[in-house]
């Protein structure tokens, strides 16, 4: 088992890399105790190569590392791949391209909404994952062998996992659908962590300008705090604080010193007088402007409208080999269960294929769905409604 812990032994076993079609990924990090994840093992495998890169090794330089991940000559293999990407678009301002993701191809090849690593290389190389160093402390030096075999098993297994998958992909057609749902991941949008967007994960349920003001003010203080000190969000100030103080504002550090959840002095302390500033800036500062709320139908559905759209689903689903929440949201059906049709991605491309014209069709009472032999079957209707358009 190679170990790499050097500049010189990384380039000359990316230069092997680089040799081959694609190169299997994984990594190991540790964000219990900090803001960003700490990169604590790499682990890559070529079709001939295989080795664990050690990010924490004295004097190494991933340079030539995130050369590979940008080499357009070599696909990138990942299981899950937006936790890696967020890691090596932050250390390493680099986005892998091209990459190939297993976990949504499996879902486009039939194996369920979200299958696991283990699952896959259960059913696809025929072999088993120790799982019993998954929650090891990957920053302490140094790992036993049975930790790097575990930390190797990753990539080793990821390979035989990537061509049976690619090779079906490539036999059904279905390749554009996985590279449609990729592209979210190759945006570096996707990754962007901006303090001016941090309230809106507290998912306030008040919209009124002034609350909103307040909150999002703290919030993006908490996040520059916790950015800059590498420390959790959370140490720095709980959710539940930040959504009572932004209800209440404090105007000093004695009213501050009474909100519940803060430890007694914090007003005193140079968070608290920091805080205290960032509060009386956001008092006088416009309310953030709120996402568009997703669109919904005009009118509640139909309750067994809908059920007939989800059974549906399931039944072309299946027929498909392809997981449903690939195809379709709760609320696509529940618009089309209202019979609206205008923006939605089920009715275009390979999801109309799928499913959407099947669905405009029951909803227009072309199609019924029926038992047989104690099965769910879709059966031909006469039509007697002007047909929905899909482009």
């Amino acid at each position: 088992m190679q170990m790499i812990t050097s500049t010189t032994d990384l380039q000359e076993f990316t230069v092997e890399l680089e040799q081959g079609p694609y190169a299997a990924i994984d990594t190991e990090f540790m964000r219990d105790q900090t803001y960003w994840p700490k990169l604590c093992l790499i682990q890559a495998a070529g079709p001939d190569a295989q080795a664990i890169i050690d990010p924490l090794a004295p004097g190494i330089d991933l340079a030539a590392f995130y050369r590979l991940l940008a080499n357009p000559a070599v696909v990138k293999v990942f299981h899950a791949a937006r936790q890696d990407i967020e890691i090596f678009h932050h250390f390493g301002g680099v986005i892998p391209a091209p990459f190939f993701d297993t976990q949504i191809a499996a879902m486009v090849c039939g194996f369920g909404e979200a299958a696991s690593y283990e699952t896959l290389v259960r059913k696809l190389a025929k072999a088993d994952i120790d799982k019993s160093a998954r929650f090891t402390d990957w920053s302490r030096r140094p790992l036993t062998r049975r930790q790097l075999e575990y930390a190797l098993a990753d990539v080793t297994h990821l390979r035989q996992v990537y061509d049976i998958l690619s090779k079906e992909l490539e036999r059904t057609g279905r390749a554009e659908w996985v590279e449609e749902e990729e592209a979210i991941l190759g945006d570096p949008a996707t990754y962007r962590l901006d303090p001016g967007d941090a309230w809106r994960r507290l998912k306030p349920r008040s919209g009124s300008k002034r609350f909103l003001a307040v909150l999002a003010g703290m919030a993006a203080w908490r996040e520059r705090e916790a950015q800059a000190r590498d420390v959790p969000r959370n140490r720095i100030l709980r959710d539940e604080a930040l959504l009572e103080i932004a209800a209440h504002p404090p105007a000093d550090a004695e009213h501050l010193e009474h909100i519940r959840g803060l430890s007694s002095g914090y007003a005193q302390s140079r968070a608290g007088k920091s805080l205290l500033a960032a509060i009386s800036e956001a008092t006088n500062a416009p309310a953030p402007e709120l996402l568009p709320a997703p669109l919904k139908p005009r009118r509640e559905p139909s309750p067994a409208a809908l059920d007939l759209l989800k059974t549906l689903l399931r039944i072309r689903s299946a027929e498909y080999r392809v997981a449903p929440r690939l195809v379709a949201d709760l609320a696509e059906l529940e618009r089309l269960a209202c019979g609206e049709s205008e923006g939605l991605a089920v009715l275009h491309g390979w999801r109309a294929d799928v499913f959407g014209r099947d669905a405009v069709a029951l909803c227009e009472g072309r199609l019924a769905i029926a038992l047989r032999h104690g099965e769910a079957v879709v059966l031909e209707a006469p039509s007697r409604e002007k047909p929905v358009r899909i482009n």
